[in-house]
């Protein structure tokens, strides 16, 4: 079915995003995947191609454009071209917001340039050891100094923990408030006892750096509070949708590239003597996941249209979330299965989107948290 929720300047962006992974990303992104790591320069590029900071006012370096329909650009093909590692989406949809809506005009005025130039790569510190989607089991704390925080504990599982000049702490600065004694606290690359562990040795996204953070006695200043002391909660829980967006359009385009792939190699590899695409099981697989896709992108594509009209509610982007991260590695399983031994060699694309995508259903809240949020909506 064609697609209506693209015009003409959409499709200019799609080309200049394609062009970008060209140049910029596919002839590095071997190494990358070798180092555990992007470069940095890869960052300052996608700045100079006006790829950070879309939504960013214009008088801070942005783009100043709100229409989350670029952001789908991006996310589509990226994933189309198999390289999540250089996390952009993580930076625009996911850390930009808080910084777009939180920030003072001064935090604005010393963040925002270098988030849109590359120079300042951002990550969200959030899940510990002991604590993921339980924001109440988080025991990183800040205890108020006066001019300002120290902070203490230790972060995993951090997206872009390693190269990371900005990081957003979410840390306990009422002890009695539980998860509404949470705050956000701004860390800044190279303050006093903020050190980072190992680059996370990872099954899939090996070039996405994922770290361990820890925090001995940092001192944050005051002005490094970021939003409302004690909000944390309820900024955490207006961003997550579109987190979850983000994650579900990578979803359903990798679904969408898995089964694409798959159609054109069951057309030509053979087995007793004719094409795989002959044999009737293959043609109702092929059915099967084609009619899920079509039915996903429907719901998809409605959704990014609504987030862009600012009408879509956490419970619908829990639905996306779960239902698109779930069809991508049902798809993503039975690809692989078609492309017999070869699917589970790494020079095919099939392979490394097996092992890339596994961590959808998990990152940004879990298959099992969506359905818990979609169920109480329902049944209170």
């Amino acid at each position: 079915m064609k697609r209506r929720i693209f015009d003409a300047d959409h499709e200019a962006f799609r080309e200049t995003v394609r062009t970008f992974l060209t140049k910029e990303v596919l002839p590095y992104y071997e190494q990358w995947e070798k180092d555990g790591i992007v470069s940095r320069e890869a960052w300052r590029a996608a700045g100079r191609q006006g790829l950070l900071g879309l939504a960013v006012p214009e008088e801070y370096g942005g783009g100043g454009n709100t229409d989350f329909r670029y952001a789908a650009v991006i996310a589509e093909e990226f994933t189309r071209a198999g390289a999540p590692g250089l996390a952009i989406g993580l930076h625009n949809d996911i850390i930009g917001p808080y910084l777009t809506s939180l920030a003072t005009e001064e935090q604005k005025r010393r963040w925002l340039p270098g988030f849109c130039s590359g120079e300042t790569i951002t990550a969200i510190a959030m899940t510990e050891p002991g604590a993921g989607s339980d924001l109440q089991g988080i025991r990183t704390t800040a205890e108020d100094r006066g001019d300002h925080w120290v902070l203490n504990g230790s972060k995993t599982f951090i997206s872009n923990g390693i190269l990371a000049d900005l990081v957003i702490v979410v840390a306990k600065t009422t002890p009695e408030g539980g998860a509404h004694g949470l705050s956000l606290l701004v860390v800044e690359r190279g303050a006093e006892g903020f050190e980072r562990g190992r680059n996370l040795d990872k099954i899939g996204q090996k070039s996405q750096d994922t770290a361990e953070l820890f925090f001995h006695d940092v001192r944050v200043p005051k002005e490094n509070l970021l939003g409302e002391l004690n909000g944390a909660f309820v900024h955490l829980m207006t961003n997550l949708a579109q987190e979850r967006m983000g994650i579900a359009m990578a979803g359903i385009a990798a679904a969408e590239y898995l089964l694409e792939i798959t159609t054109q190699y069951v057309k030509e590899r053979e087995a007793f003597g004719r094409p795989l695409s002959k044999l009737q099981h293959i043609r109702f697989e092929i059915a099967e996941m084609a009619t899920e896709v079509a039915v996903t992108r429907t719901f998809l594509d409605r959704c990014i249209t609504d987030h862009s009209n600012g009408e879509l509610d956490h419970v619908h982007a829990s639905m996306a979330k779960w239902w698109a991260t779930e069809l991508q590695k049902r798809v993503a399983d039975r690809c692989l299965q078609l492309h017999g031994g070869y699917g589970y060699m790494t020079e095919y694309r099939v392979a490394r989107a097996f092992t890339d995508g596994r961590i959808q259903t998990i990152y940004g809240g879990t298959t099992e948290i969506m359905k818990e949020i979609i169920g109480r909506s329902l049944l209170g």
